[in-house]
């Protein structure tokens, strides 16, 4: 019987897909990942599925359809662990010496995952490498872009930042930026492991963020290129706007106190309270239940940060 290292020698990609009540998209999303591997690739592939306790008969169906693909696996979670743990939990099973993080509201296109991984191996300076996103109709979908320094947040929070290129972008040539949307990231399993993977404290969103902010303190380079193209969906699993606001709120915060100083965390709640009244404002003027809701409860959250 071959030893654990001879397994994981014999696998060179690993693919993670974290699934939670998105059973038909998720569905797709293997479908598609299984149809675009080249056959040489496929055979030293594994597709690891975390489901994070869905409701809606993902588990079943996705078991059901990793019978026909033995590439396949899946793992049941318990409870909702979120992006950072169900990413770090499903990793641990994995072999292979890299590992592709993919949203479950993904679909690839072609040979893109094969074009990843050849674009980083001929590149030693590509630690982190992230395609170009498309929206489900053909448009560019910003997915890379600067850390969020205080004028970067400023720019995301009043000044329409995605419109103008300045909070984030699609990228039109094969480029260095600080992040790549995490709906879809390569990285050697070396460099994952040797940042402890991704934070914890973060439940979702800023995790990829977080992640490559401390691989680029460390000299790690993140690229983009424009050359492999995916579809993402967006928000499939976020049905509700306010929640993904308020994790956008929380994971701020947390990176600021994290890595920043106690007078820039001070400017940022400063920055997000304003936001907060003025939504509120808005919504009181225009009886949106909606925005009074949310931003009551984003006001609160920056009052206890």
């Amino acid at each position: 019987m071959p030893s654990n290292n001879e397994k994981r020698d014999r696998i060179e990609l690993s693919v993670v897909i974290l699934s939670y009540n998105t059973k038909q998209i998720t569905l797709d999303c293997l479908s598609s990942v299984v149809r675009s591997l080249s056959e040489e690739l496929a055979k030293k592939a594994e597709i690891v599925v975390l489901d994070n306790n869905s409701t809606d008969g993902s588990q079943k169906a996705i078991e059901n359809y990793a019978k026909q693909h033995t590439l396949i696996k899946l793992i049941r979670s318990k409870e909702n662990l979120g992006f950072s743990k169900g990413n770090n939990k499903a990793v641990q099973i994995t072999k292979g010496a890299y590992v592709l993080f993919l949203n479950s509201d993904a679909i690839i296109k072609d040979r893109a995952i094969d074009k990843l991984l050849d674009v980083m191996k001929k590149s030693d300076d590509v630690a982190v490498l992230g395609p170009k996103l498309l929206n489900s109709d053909g448009s560019q979908q910003p997915s890379c872009g600067p850390f969020y320094s205080l004028p970067v947040v400023f720019a995301a929070l009043f000044l329409r930042g995605d419109y103008w290129g300045l909070t984030r972008f699609s990228p039109c040539q094969f480029q260095k930026v600080d992040w790549t949307s995490g709906a879809c990231i390569l990285m050697k399993r070396a460099l994952f492991e040797k940042l402890s993977g991704f934070d914890e404290n973060i439940f979702m969103y800023m995790d990829e963020i977080d992640l490559l902010y401390r691989a680029k303190k460390k000299g790690y380079i993140t690229y983009v290129t424009p050359d492999v193209e995916i579809v993402h969906l967006a928000s499939a699993s976020s049905s509700k706007r306010t929640f993904p606001i308020l994790q956008v709120y929380c994971g701020l915060l947390y990176f600021y106190k994290k890595h920043h100083s106690t007078l820039k965390l001070q400017i940022l709640k400063g920055m997000l309270q304003l936001k907060a009244h003025i939504a509120y404002f808005i919504g009181t003027i225009t009886q949106n239940n909606y925005l009074m809701k949310t931003y009551a409860e984003a006001q609160k959250m920056v009052d206890m940060a």
